[in-house]
């Protein structure tokens, strides 16, 4: 069975917790890796990954206990191909808004007469050659989340969520606050309020949906309108808040020594 979908249904009443890698660094990647969270995206939609790096990505996170899942840029099914040729179990697709764009994606990820998948041999994902049943088994073995990013695809959710071979479905907040007018207000009461209607349909449809939040503080109030798996931060911002609290405190530090130094001056003078 795919990893990341056994992970959903065996996580009960405890939300998998995940964060997007988007550095394009196998070493920030092994990292975050061992850092505790049960799953993790590596993005190529918005990170400069090509396929050699995506290569050295998957290799890098083998070694962890984190579930990886990779992000294509696009619902392509040339670039499905060459991801799942690397080595990639469970794909993530971008920007789904209906449901032939969901049957699509799943047909990238399947081989004939299931879907459109060429066949490699002596690809990394057969362990090059060395795995005999890979042919047999890989259509069961491969996952497949859509991404939920507009109005219009929770308006379609319940299609969607039908298409055999949807593995999980995943709200993009971000997205959703700009198709809302409400770019970057990602907990405004509007973009909240489709969120929660997102949730609820796919319950209904019985599929698991997930997203991600900037903080924790922000990934709770997602996990209290009841998504099933959530993602916060990135490796980048993790790192550049680290930076930036480090700097504040030094360069407060800094003023108040200041302070006392020019105290302590003006009372000796006294």
């Amino acid at each position: 069975m795919n990893a990341f979908r056994q992970l959903l249904k065996s996580s009960g009443a405890h939300p998998p917790v995940g964060t997007w890698i988007s550095s394009a660094s196998p070493l920030v990647a092994e990292a975050i890796g061992h850092a505790g969270f049960d799953w993790g995206v590596v993005d190529m939609e918005h990170a400069p990954l090509d396929i050699m790096g995506v290569v050295h990505m998957l290799q890098a996170l083998s070694g962890t206990k984190m579930l990886t899942v990779l992000r294509v840029p696009w619902n392509d099914a040339v670039m499905v191909k060459r991801v799942l040729d690397a080595g990639a179990t469970t794909v993530m697709f971008p920007m789904v808004q209906d449901a032939d764009e969901a049957r699509r994606a799943v047909a990238a990820t399947r081989y004939p007469p299931q879907g459109v998948r060429g066949m490699a041999g002596m690809s990394r994902a057969t362990r090059f050659g060395t795995t005999s049943n890979y042919f047999r088994s890989a259509n069961e073995q491969l996952g497949v989340i859509v991404q939920i990013e507009t109005p219009r695809a929770v308006e379609q959710i319940d299609a969607i969520a039908a298409v055999e071979g949807v593995d999980a479905l995943f709200v993009g907040p971000a997205d959703l606050s700009a198709a809302l007018g409400h770019i970057g207000q990602l907990t405004h009461p509007a973009v909240m309020d489709l969120m929660s209607r997102a949730v609820q349909r796919c319950k209904a449809a019985g599929r698991p949906v997930g997203t991600l939040g900037s903080s924790p503080e922000m990934v709770a109030q997602y996990r209290a309108i009841g998504f099933d798996y959530v993602a916060v931060s990135s490796d980048i911002g993790f790192m550049m808040r680290g930076a930036q609290a480090a700097i504040a405190a030094l360069r407060t530090s800094d003023t108040e020594h200041v302070h006392t130094l020019a105290s302590g001056t003006q009372q000796a003078a006294n």
